[in-house]
């Protein structure tokens, strides 16, 4: 018992300390991203408490933090405007329509964790991930520059002379506390060392720079201080229950579970990666949905995982569960305990923690492979990155993954080969490789000349493989053809599966297709049995 808890608890100091870092860079995220939205900054400050919670508790991925995000926000923007346009002025219809669509949402990602769909992000190929990372960086980049921006008679300016240089200084200073303390000291989380020196230097030096408490009061809002979530009965007594509004929900629900899922899947691999460890997908689109149908229930706005917060918290030594319930916990806190505190961190501070999380986010070993892969995944990964920054996640990596699809099926397509040769009755055989599907038909068929072979042919799929129903198509159109000339054809070492289907489409592939076949290369591929005998034997 003693040497399970002491496993259990050897890292906890590091993933208390890098839990309540990643809590102060969540505040002005999830405040962003609500003014994003057009919702109050309580809505997201709950939802990044709510959803960080869960996920830390119940998903795939110990260490990775989940809150609300700017891939979602985006989309929730139409939907509270649409939402707000189909009620009375003032009666903000927008924000319970959002609620019903993030509870919706959660629903079809826990449908996605229960049929297991979550294994289909090993489908995604490095060049997209690689360009995922990259176009997430660039977004994460584009994003603090807002911060560069104050509140001038009633409209967002950029910053200029000595407010700019300050603000520059800090979030300088920032990064070079984080550059140089794990030189020093590795065991000091430098992130919250970088926060709390800039903080003590604002705050004693008296510098009038943008705080998280200016920055909320700018967008509109009251503050940070705020109560416990309250469970939002509303949402069924202002949204009526009915056929039009599924219809209005839905499309919005599916795009944001998609997103929420890919975004939270593939930072999943990305943890993966930098941890050596594995994750667990389905379980982690379980957690997902169970959050926000929670976070919907009780007035978060929803979210998925952040790829920027996941990463501080990694760099920074979080790897248990117990740095993402930190810093739920700790964001709970600030809202309801430590406002005025939070509310005097000077944003430089967070805006240097999040360059710092762009710096290490970006692939830069994409640049030093430029001339050493094929030029299709460098058009891959160039794409995604772009689409990343242009749209959003979803779209970046559907367009990805299907551009990779295409090009690989067309390499495929070129591989397809026949050899000739003759047996000494003159029976002419076609040796076929390479795999035969849709994309290689084609070629397939431009091997054969049935008007121009002799009487009896066979043809020869040991080194080929049958992939789908074109392939199988092509094979019964070519024997017609032979037939129809008057010759023999017979087929050889086609696959278990492809020989039922053939058997099926017509009774005549019986006399097509030879079954005793004294082939020893045949036999060992097909019986595992005699494979395995056969490596003994030797």
């Amino acid at each position: 018992m003693t040497s399970f808890i002491r496993k259990r608890t050897a890292n906890a100091k590091d993933d208390i300390l890098s839990g309540l870092t990643v809590a102060l860079a969540l505040v002005p995220e999830a405040v962003a991203f609500a003014f994003v939205a057009g919702v109050d900054p309580l809505v997201g400050l709950y939802a990044a408490f709510m959803i960080g919670l869960i996920t830390s508790v119940f998903g795939g991925r110990p260490g990775m933090i989940s809150g609300a995000t700017g891939a979602l926000a985006v989309v929730m923007v139409a939907l509270v405007a649409k939402g707000n346009a189909m009620g009375m002025e003032g009666e903000n219809l927008g924000l319970y329509y959002l609620f019903a669509t993030v509870i919706l949402m959660g629903i079809i990602q826990m449908l996605a964790g229960f049929f297991k769909l979550g294994k289909f992000v090993r489908l995604i190929p490095h060049p997209v991930m690689m360009g995922f990372v990259n176009g997430l960086a660039i977004v994460i980049f584009l994003s603090q520059l807002g911060m560069f921006q104050h509140v001038e008679n009633g409209e967002r300016v950029w910053m200029q002379g000595a407010q700019l240089f300050i603000m520059l200084g800090l979030v300088a200073l920032t990064m070079i506390i984080m550059l140089g303390l794990p030189k020093l000291n590795k065991k000091l989380p430098e992130a919250l060392i970088g926060i709390v020196v800039v903080s003590a230097i604002v705050i004693l030096g008296n510098l009038d720079v943008a705080t998280v408490g200016s920055f909320i009061r700018d967008g509109g809002g009251e503050g940070l201080k705020g109560g416990l979530p309250v469970f939002q009965a509303d949402i069924f007594n202002k949204i009526p229950l009915t056929w039009e509004t599924l219809k209005f929900i839905g499309p919005y629900a599916l795009i944001l579970a998609a997103i929420g899922l890919i975004e939270s899947l593939m930072t999943l691999n990305l943890i993966d990666d930098l941890t050596d460890t594995r994750g667990n997908s389905n379980k982690e689109c379980l957690a997902q949905g169970g959050a926000n149908i929670v976070t919907g229930l009780f007035g978060g706005m929803g979210g998925c995982a952040m790829i920027g917060q996941s990463i501080i918290n990694i760099k920074s030594g979080g790897r248990t569960r117990l740095s993402g319930i930190v810093a739920a916990l700790a964001l709970l806190a600030f809202i309801l305990f430590a406002s005025g505190l939070i509310e005097q961190v000077p944003i430089a501070a967070l805006v240097g923690v999040m360059f710092m999380v762009v710096i290490g986010t970006f692939a830069w070993s994409s640049f030093r492979i430029i001339n050493k892969i094929p030029k299709s995944d460098l058009f891959v990964l160039v794409l995604v990155s772009a689409l990343t920054v242009i749209f959003d996640l979803a779209i970046a990596v559907f367009a990805g993954v299907i551009v990779s699809a295409l090009v690989f099926s067309w390499e495929n397509a070129k591989r397809i080969r026949a050899r000739k040769r003759f047996k000494d009755d003159g029976t002419l055989i076609y040796e076929i490789w390479g795999p035969l599907f849709f994309g290689s038909i084609s070629a397939f068929n431009g091997k054969f000349d049935p008007k121009n072979d002799p009487d009896k042919i066979e043809i020869d799929f040991v080194e080929s493989r049958i992939s789908d129903h074109s392939a199988l198509e092509a094979i019964f159109n070519l024997v017609e053809k032979y037939e129809a000339e008057g010759k023999q054809i017979k087929l050889k070492h086609l696959s278990t599966d492809c020989k039922i289907l053939l058997y099926k489409s017509s009774p005549k592939f019986k006399e097509v297709i030879i079954e005793d076949i004294d082939d020893p290369r045949y036999h060992l591929a097909a019986d595992p049995e005699k494979f395995t005998k056969g490596l003994f034997e030797y």
